[in-house]
C-alpha cells in the first residue's frame, strides 16, 4: 500500500514538473508585442477636445444642411441608408472577412493581446464563429446581445434591425477597456462555407455583409495558404466588394506553415484565383505573415513576416489617424448623393406638372414618365444644367420602385422648398458640399498635418488615404 502511495506521489510530482515545463516553453515561444503598441502609438495622448469640437461642427452641418433634403425627398427610402448621430460619432471600423478557420479570430486576439484570457474570441480548426462579433471599447468587460445593440440609438447598429430577429440573435458585442479599442472597432464575421446554402443561415448573410462593407474603413480578407478554393459564396462576396478596392487588404495568414518556395507558389495561386474577381488596375495590397501570438516556425522568412506585420499595422494606424478626415469625406459623399436625388425628384415633379392637362389621367401620365425617363430627358437635363457626373447618377429602375411607394404629388419642387428664415434646401446643401465641409477638412489638415510613423518604425511604405488624389 505504501509503495502504491509513493508511486502516486511521484506521478503527481512528474505531472507538476511537466506542466511547469510546458508553461515555460509556451511563454518562451510567445512573440513580443511591443511593436504593435509602438506602431499604433497607443501610449500617445490624443487631443480629444479638438476632435470632439470638429465632430460637433460636422453634425451641425449634416443636421442643418443635408438632413432637411433627405427628409423632404425621402432619400432613405431610395438608398435605405439614413445616417444617424451614432454613425457620425462612431470609431473607424475594421472588418474581417474570409473562409472558415483561416485565423480571423486569432488575428483579432493577437492584435488586442487577448490570448489565454477568459474573454478571448474562441478559435479552433473547425468552423467556430457563427456570429457577427463586434469588439468595441467599454468601461468594463461585458457581452452585449444584438437586440440590445440594435435598440440603442447612441450606437451605429440600429439599422441592423431590418435584417430580422434571426440575425440579431447571431449578432453579439464585446466591450472591454482597451487602448486600441478607444480608436477603432473590430468586426469578426462567420467564415464562408462553400457547401452551405444561404437559407441554412436563417438570415440574409450577403445583405448583412454588404451593410458592414458599406461602413467599414478597412476590410481584411483573410486566406489560409492550404485553402485557396474560390466557390460561389466567395465570388458573391467579392462582387459585393466592387468599388471598395481601396479599403481591401488581402491577408495570406499562417504563412510560416509553408517553406519559402511553396509560399511563393501559393502567393501566385492566390492572385490567379482572385484576378477574375478583382478587376482593377491596381490590385489590393497583400500581406504575408502569421498573425497569432506564438513564434514563427523555424527555417521560415521571419524578417519578411515581421516587416509585413509592421506594414499592416501602419495601414491600420493611417486609418485611425485619418478617421475624422474620412468621416467628413463620407458625409460629403452622402450629401452629393442626396443632392442628386433631390434634383431628380424635382425634375420628375416638374415634368409631371408640364405633361398634365385638365383632361389627363395623372396615373397614366406619370406611368409614361417613370417607365421611360429618357424620353423626357429626366436624367440628361440634370447632367446638362448641373455639374453632376453621369457616373454618380443612380439606377433609373430604382425610381420606378421609389415612386411606386411614394406618389409624385407628395413632393414639392425645389423652388417651393424655401423659407424666409431657413433659406432654400438646394442652396444649403450646395453650400455644405462646396464650402462648409471642405473648410472643416482644411482646418483639420492645417492643424494636424499627416504624420507617418514609418519614420519611427522604418516600414518604408506610406499607406494611401483613399480620399486624396495624388
Amino acid at each position: 500500500m505504501k509503495a502504491i502511495v509513493s508511486i502516486c506521489c511521484m506521478l503527481s510530482l512528474l505531472l507538476l514538473i511537466t506542466a511547469d515545463e510546458e508553461e515555460d516553453v509556451l511563454s518562451s515561444i510567445v512573440r513580443d508585442r511591443s511593436h504593435i503598441e509602438e506602431t499604433l502609438r497607443l501610449a500617445a495622448e490624443e487631443n480629444s477636445g479638438d476632435y470632439a469640437a470638429a465632430l460637433q461642427k460636422l453634425m451641425k452641418i449634416y443636421h442643418s444642411s443635408i438632413k432637411p433634403m433627405e427628409q423632404a425627398y425621402k432619400y432613405n427610402e431610395l438608398r435605405q441608408h439614413e445616417i444617424s448621430d451614432g454613425e457620425i460619432t462612431s470609431k473607424p471600423m475594421v472588418l474581417f472577412l474570409g473562409p472558415w478557420s483561416v485565423g480571423k479570430s486569432s488575428m483579432i486576439n493577437y492584435l488586442l493581446g487577448l490570448q489565454d484570457l477568459p474573454y478571448q474570441l474562441y478559435t479552433g480548426a473547425e468552423p467556430t464563429t457563427s456570429e457577427f462579433t463586434v469588439i468595441m471599447h467599454g468601461e468594463k468587460i461585458r457581452s452585449v446581445e444584438g437586440i440590445v445593440m440594435a435598440a440603442d440609438s447612441s450606437r451605429s447598429f440600429s439599422p441592423l434591425e431590418k435584417f430580422g430577429q434571426n440575425f440579431l440573435e447571431k449578432l453579439v458585442g464585446i466591450e472591454m477597456p482597451h487602448k486600441m479599442l478607444e480608436r477603432v472597432t473590430f468586426v469578426d464575421t462567420p467564415g464562408i462555407i462553400e457547401n452551405r446554402k444561404q437559407q441554412e443561415r436563417g438570415y440574409p448573410f450577403n445583405d448583412v455583409c454588404q451593410w458592414f462593407i458599406d461602413r467599414a474603413d478597412l476590410i481584411f480578407v483573410v486566406f489560409d495558404p492550404t485553402k485557396l478554393d474560390v466557390g460561389l459564396e466567395l465570388e458573391m462576396l467579392f462582387r459585393q466588394l466592387k468599388g471598395r478596392e481601396s479599403q481591401i487588404r488581402i491577408i495570406l495568414n499562417k504563412a510560416d506553415n509553408l517553406a519559402t518556395q511553396d509560399l511563393m507558389r501559393v502567393y501566385g495561386a492566390l492572385f490567379w484565383s482572385l484576378a477574375p474577381l478583382i478587376n482593377v488596375t491596381e490590385p489590393p495590397r497583400v500581406y504575408v505573415s502569421s498573425f497569432w501570438p506564438y513564434d514563427y516556425a523555424p527555417d521560415t522568412s521571419r524578417e519578411l513576416f515581421k516587416r509585413e506585420e509592421i506594414s499592416l499595422l501602419e495601414d491600420l494606424n493611417q486609418v485611425i489617424e485619418n478617421r475624422l478626415e474620412n468621416k467628413i469625406a463620407f458625409i460629403r459623399q452622402h450629401g452629393i448623393r442626396v443632392r442628386i436625388h433631390g434634383l431628380l425628384v424635382d425634375r420628375y415633379v416638374q415634368t409631371f406638372k408640364e405633361r398634365m392637362s385638365f383632361f389627363s389621367d395623372p396615373d397614366l401620365v406619370f406611368k409614361e414618365i417613370v417607365d421611360d425617363p429618357d424620353k423626357f430627358f429626366i436624367f440628361k437635363s440634370i447632367l446638362a444644367k448641373t455639374n453632376v457626373s453621369k457616373f454618380d447618377l443612380p439606377n433609373r429602375d430604382a425610381y420606378r420602385d421609389f415612386f411606386g411607394v411614394n406618389a409624385v404629388t407628395n413632393f414639392k419642387p425645389l423652388t417651393a422648398q424655401c423659407s424666409y428664415m431657413g433659406g432654400c434646401l438646394l442652396e444649403k446643401i450646395e453650400r455644405a458640399i462646396t464650402a462648409d465641409l471642405p473648410a472643416l477638412l482644411s482646418s483639420l489638415t492645417s492643424k494636424n498635418p499627416i504624420f507617418s510613423s514609418c519614420e519611427a518604425t522604418g516600414c518604408g511604405e506610406k499607406p494611401k488615404n483613399r480620399y486624396r488624389r495624388n
